[in-house]
């Protein structure tokens, strides 16, 4: 049985809890946008599924009807507190709930490796944290997760327009995003004051060895830290002056006249191999 919007303010009456703006917290009281997210992320029977910020569980209990089990990871104590004892008299499937009360961009380990991913994020750590899980847990093969629109729109952003940046290209290391849906805003207790949106993502091989990853994400950050200047300017600093810069990217067969935010992940990865290639140490 799914959680109604009266029955979540009840719970947080119960606990004396009031939504934490600093801490993004904005829950779903809506039990068919729930199961719709459920549906769009592909939850099999077989699936361990994670849940990031959990709030008074109503992802949770969609995810339960569908997973094997589920990771829970709640930073808020009071609320990874109430999870069990909130699914316990909802659902029959308590003995397949784990809560983990932890900051999720602290956490680098679960009991059982994860196979999906769904949540609804807080918005003022979305992307560091999809990230962060990207890169812990590689079992991780698919998921769908709810951010703020603009948000959503750089993750799936294609090369040469606005949105396309530093998130959009480290995300496509380990997936391929995509946009799947959106959500309106009266579905939130409280109702943000920004739209969500959701992003689906689907696990890709990694363009390159990861040993090369730190060179390739340092390229990253520096062409977009000035994302309007060409190449061999933007990374002159970085790389120890023009010319350096400018034979850096003839090597990696990238044109240096070229501005960052038309170049793809694969781009990037042929800059950081020239990078290692010619010597260069930072």
């Amino acid at each position: 049985m799914m959680l109604g919007a009266s029955e979540i303010r009840a719970i947080a009456e119960s606990l004396d809890f009031k939504p934490a703006k600093a801490l993004g917290q904005n829950f779903v009281i809506d039990a068919n946008v729930c199961r719709k997210i459920v549906r769009l992320a592909g939850v099999v029977s077989t699936d361990v599924a994670v849940e990031i910020g959990p709030g008074l569980g109503s992802l949770t209990l969609g995810l339960l009807e569908e997973a094997a089990s589920v990771i829970a990871v709640e930073i808020d104590s009071r609320l990874a507190g109430q999870l069990a004892i909130t699914v316990a008299s909802h659902s029959d499937r308590l003995a397949h709930l784990t809560v983990i009360n932890q900051d999720a961009l602290t956490l680098t380990q679960l009991p059982v490796p994860p196979t999906v991913l769904v949540a609804n994020l807080p918005y003022n750590v979305s992307v560091p944290v999809l990230l962060h899980f990207l890169e812990i847990f590689p079992s991780l093969r698919s998921g769908v997760v709810m951010v703020q629109a603009e948000v959503a729109d750089r993750l799936a952003a294609k090369p040469s327009t606005k949105e396309y940046g530093i998130p959009t290209v480290k995300a496509a290391w380990w997936s391929q995003m995509s946009l799947v849906g959106s959500v309106s805003r009266s579905v939130f207790w409280p109702a943000p004051n920004v739209d969500s949106k959701l992003v689906g993502f689907v696990r890709r091989q990694a363009p390159a060895d990861e040993s090369l990853r730190p060179i390739v994400f340092a390229a990253i950050d520096c062409a977009f830290a000035q994302r309007r200047k060409m190449l061999r300017s933007a990374m002159s600093g970085w790389l120890g002056g023009s010319e350096v810069a400018v034979e850096v990217l003839t090597r990696a067969g990238i044109d240096p006249t070229l501005r960052g935010e038309v170049l793809v992940i694969e781009d990037y990865c042929a800059i950081a191999d020239a990078i290692t290639q010619m010597g260069i140490e930072f």
